[in-house]
């Protein structure tokens, strides 16, 4: 048997050039289940955003030229909602779909999602391209950073329980 090792806030975000941000993280669990926690809504509803924020919408259509929208309400905020449209799908191992924060509707990224498994851990990688410096400077800003890291730490539960529950795909 495998051992899990506490990956839990262990996302690297970097910055590879000025409209870019890439985030590594590793997870225990073949690459096909990372997918699948990725991009299954009854899956993602568990993930996404904090748990103490009440997820409204969850919708995937999952296939190129498809949409999903994510949304939640944040208590003392309002709606926080993302949009977006898939425009590539080499399912496990790649996804590129653009995303739109409803609020700021003009400032549309490209998120381009690598995963690479090996010897069942899996390396998942996203890259997002904003249309300039200062919209990627204001999503760094935003602290999207801990919220990320909070979800992926959601999703990787999420996995560990489908892996000990013999489910490996949805």
């Amino acid at each position: 048997m495998k051992t899990s090792i506490d990956r839990s806030g262990s996302a690297v975000i970097t910055l590879p050039s000025e409209k870019e941000i890439r985030i590594e993280r590793k997870f225990d669990a073949p690459a096909e289940l990372v997918f699948d926690v990725w991009t299954t809504a009854k899956h993602v509803r568990n993930w996404w955003g904090y748990p103490e924020h009440e997820m409204t919408d969850c919708s995937i259509d999952l296939h190129v030229g498809g949409s999903y929208r994510f949304a939640a309400q944040v208590p003392d905020f309002g709606e926080v909602a993302f949009t977006g449209v898939y425009k590539e799908i080499e399912r496990p191992d790649r996804l590129v779909a653009t995303e739109i924060y409803e609020a700021f509707p003009e400032k549309e990224a490209v998120n381009t999602l690598t995963l690479d498994e090996e010897e069942g851990v899996t390396t998942m990688i996203i890259v997002s391209a904003y249309p300039d410096k200062q919209t990627r400077d204001a999503v760094i800003e935003s602290g999207m950073e801990r919220g990320l890291q909070v979800s992926l730490d959601r999703a990787e539960k999420i996995m560990a329980e489908l892996l000990e529950d013999g489910e490996e795909t949805s």
